[in-house]
C-alpha cells in the first residue's frame, strides 16, 4: 500500500488485471525476491493502453532497472519498435541486457549507461513517448533535458509522483525526505500549468503523471 489509495481499492483493481506470464511473470517474481523496484502492475497495464492506442513504436526510458518495464513496453508497441533506456547502475544494465535478450529484444531495445542528466545531451532523436521511473528529484531536469526530444503530441509520463503518499498529504512525510517531497511537488506544479502541456496526475501505483505535449518549448535553467 502506498498510502495514496485506499487497499480495499488496490486490491480489486489489481485483481481485474491479467496475471503476466513468461519472462514478464519471471522478472516480477526475481523483483520480488531481490527487493528491486519495478513498474506496479496497474502502471503496467495503463502504459500498455497508452502506446497501443497511440500506436507508439519510439519510446525513451530513463530508469531502466532489470529491463521489466521496457519489456513490457515493447511487447505493446509491437513490431518495428524502438526503446532507447538508460540507466547508470553497471549492476542493474548487465542483468537488463540479459533480460531484454531474452525476451527477444536486442535488436529494438538499446540500454545506455549513464547519468541520464549527461546522456541525455547526446541524444538526437526524437521519440512519441518518454516515460520517466528513476531519482525523484531530479524529475524537472530530466523534462528539460528531454522535452524538446518529444514530437508534439507525444506523452511525458513519470511514475512515482505521489511517492507514498507524501507529496500530497504533509502528515506522511520522512524528514530524510523532504527535498525530493519539495522538488516533486514544483515539477507536478510545473507541468500542471504551462501552456506547452495538458497534465493528468493519477493516485495508480504509487502516483503516475501523463503529460500531452501541446506545442514546442524553451525553459528557463
Amino acid at each position: 500500500m502506498n498510502n495514496i489509495n485506499y487497499e480495499y481499492i488496490q486490491k480489486y483493481i489489481n485483481q481485474l488485471l491479467p496475471e503476466s506470464s513468461g519472462i514478464l511473470s519471471e522478472l516480477e517474481e526475481y523483483a520480488k525476491i531481490n527487493h528491486v523496484p519495478i513498474i506496479s502492475p496497474e502502471v503496467g497495464s495503463l502504459l500498455k493502453i497508452l502506446i497501443k492506442a497511440t500506436n507508439t513504436k519510439k519510446i525513451l526510458e530513463i530508469g531502466t532497472a532489470i529491463g521489466y518495464s521496457s519489456i513490457l513496453m515493447g511487447m505493446a508497441a509491437g513490431e518495428d519498435f524502438k526503446i532507447t533506456t538508460i540507466e547508470k547502475s553497471k549492476k542493474m544494465i548487465d542483468i537488463a541486457v540479459k533480460n531484454i535478450k531474452a525476451a527477444g529484444y536486442d535488436n529494438n531495445i538499446t540500454v545506455l549507461e549513464g547519468d541520464a542528466s549527461e546522456v541525455l545531451k547526446s541524444l538526437k532523436d526524437n521519440y512519441d513517448m518518454i516515460f520517466i521511473d528513476a531519482a525523484k528529484g531530479q524529475y524537472m531536469e530530466f523534462l528539460h533535458l528531454s522535452f524538446d526530444k518529444l514530437k508534439v503530441g507525444g506523452l511525458f509520463i513519470c511514475d512515482n509522483v505521489l511517492f507514498r503518499g507524501m507529496v500530497a498529504e504533509k502528515s506522511l512525510m520522512v524528514r530524510r525526505k523532504i527535498t525530493i517531497i519539495k522538488r516533486l511537488r514544483k515539477f507536478l506544479n510545473f507541468i500542471s500549468s504551462h501552456d506547452a502541456m495538458e497534465t493528468v496526475v493519477i493516485p495508480l501505483g504509487d502516483g503516475i503523471s501523463i503529460t500531452f505535449k501541446q506545442k514546442e518549448a524553451k525553459f528557463d535553467e
